[in-house]
């Protein structure tokens, strides 16, 4: 069964059981105020029948049939025995008899007023099958231990009675027919929503537009918040697929990264190696029986393992970044690091001059060995890649939110292509930097290392070049938070 289906049939359910309550309560409502004015008649002609019962002449008999025309009278004697009866008169003078004796309780006489409703028959009823009627009775005692009752026939009022049963009958059919076409509408046009809602769906279902938006959003309404928790839904859905599409960016791009990584590593490898295997067959052919020989076999296999153990550090510290690893939290001084950096420059290259502008504390939240490590390698790139003489200028300072350092040379400078490549691993901008006279060349990743570990650090790195205008690097760093270091 459909909801609309339910719905409707609630609803006529409903409006029955209404009707069917209002109905009942309307005829017992009726009954007893038409039973009450029958009980007021019957008490204001009372008096004037107890005073005539009393004598029960023939006289008075035909007195109180002309007080009381069609009324039933009967008056008992004290010892239960009927003294006169006058039958009431129902529809077409159809005399109507009841036993007086029934209102006889334990052989003692009445000692209240009383209004009862007794069962009677109808002589010569041409209406009724059973001949059986009702009459509504007022019995009271009287002075001489006798009763008097005094019944009213109660025809009318029961042919009203099922007058009124059959009006409200038909009214309720009425009724229902309309509260099933009432129904029937309201119930369509109030899931007409729910229906744009299935439509909308059943489109999103079939043709998989995750940005269509569900009709009918609203926070008064069930259905409202019913296409408001779908929408919500379709959006988070929308959501998981675009971080779905995004992590297989992602991976697609570090497995490309990957490929051309160990393609990098393999080739910048392949020649360290290539100068071990020939220092080895140098080796082989006679250099150790010569000492130059054999000094120059054994230097070249110690640099050229130095330069393939370095390479690897590098690889594995890029890897591990790769990974997001934690670095060690901290708090260090920036500037203090900094200003150890330049001295040890200037101590293993002299010939590259640096001046250093540094307040006198920076303080950070961060990892003070890879700090050192993303200074040494700027300034070692200075040097290797730019002629003896080149002046190098250190600037630091800081600001609420972050320290920025910069490191910048009068160099040759770069081209543009070169600068925007500065930070891609293993790329060498040799072309636009002259490298330094017996400077061994490097295995460009230097300014990689940097890029990731600056990126580790929450902090961001940029470079500014030009050929023949020198370069600079800025690298702004978070200060350290207010929590201080995890």
């Amino acid at each position: 069964m459909s909801l609309r289906t339910r719905l409707v049939a609630a609803l006529v359910a409903v409006a029955a059981v209404s009707l069917a309550g209002a109905g009942v309560a309307t005829s017992v409502v009726f009954s007893r105020s038409q039973l009450r004015q029958v009980d007021d008649n019957l008490d204001r002609v009372a008096g004037s029948v107890e005073a005539l019962a009393l004598d029960g002449s023939p006289a008075a008999r035909r007195e109180i049939e002309q007080i009381a025309p069609g009324l039933f009278v009967t008056r008992l004697g004290a010892d239960g025995q009927v003294v006169f009866a006058i039958s009431a008169r129902a529809a077409g003078d159809d005399p109507v008899s009841f036993d007086a004796g029934e209102l006889w309780a334990d052989g003692q006489p009445a000692d209240e007023i009383r209004h009862l409703t007794v069962s009677a028959t109808v002589e010569n009823d041409r209406d009724r099958d059973d001949g059986q009627g009702r009459l509504r009775v007022r019995v009271s005692a009287l002075d001489d231990g006798g009763v008097l009752a005094i019944g009213a026939p109660l025809h009318e009022i029961d042919e009203a009675r099922r007058n009124l049963i059959g009006i409200e009958f038909g009214v309720a059919l009425a009724g229902l027919a309309f509260a099933t076409l009432a129904g029937v509408v309201l119930v369509s046009v109030g899931l007409r929503p729910l229906r744009r809602i299935e439509r909308a769906a059943l489109d999103i279902a079939e043709g998989g537009d995750l940005d269509r938006e569900v009709p009918g959003v609203s926070t008064s309404t069930e259905i409202g918040r019913l296409a408001h928790a779908l929408d919500v839904m379709l959006g988070r859905i929308r959501d998981a697929f675009a971080t779905r599409d995004e992590t297989e960016s992602d991976l697609r791009r570090s497995e490309e990264r990957m490929r051309r990584l160990v393609a990098d590593a393999s080739h910048e490898l392949r020649t360290p190696l290539a100068a071990i295997s020939a220092y080895a067959e140098l080796f082989d052919r006679g250099a150790r029986d010569r000492p130059e020989d054999l000094d120059r076999a054994m230097h070249g296999i110690s640099a050229e393992t130095a330069r393939m153990r370095a390479l690897i550090e590098d690889l594995l510290l890029l890897a591990r970044l790769d990974e997001d690893r934690p670095l060690v939290a901290e708090h260090v001084d920036l500037s203090m690091i900094v200003a150890d950096a330049v001295d040890a420059a200037i101590t293993v290259a002299p010939d590259w001059p640096i001046s250093a502008e540094l307040p006198d504390s920076a303080p950070m939240t961060g990892d003070a060995v890879r700090l050192r490590q993303v200074i040494d390698n700027l300034l070692a790139n200075v040097s290797a890649h730019t002629p003896a003489g080149t002046a190098t200028t250190v600037r630091l300072r800081t600001d609420p939110t972050a320290s920025v350092l910069t490191v910048s040379d009068n160099g040759p400078g770069m081209d543009r292509d070169d600068a925007a490549r500065a930070f891609e691993r293993f790329h060498r901008a040799d072309s636009s930097r002259s490298r330094a006279e017996g400077t061994p060349a490097g295995s460009g990743l230097g300014l990689s290392i940097v890029a990731a570990l600056v990126e580790a650090h929450g902090g961001v790195v940029t470079l500014d070049a030009a050929p023949g205008h020198g370069v600079s690097i800025e690298i702004r760093l978070p200060v350290e938070p207010a929590g201080g270091a995890s």
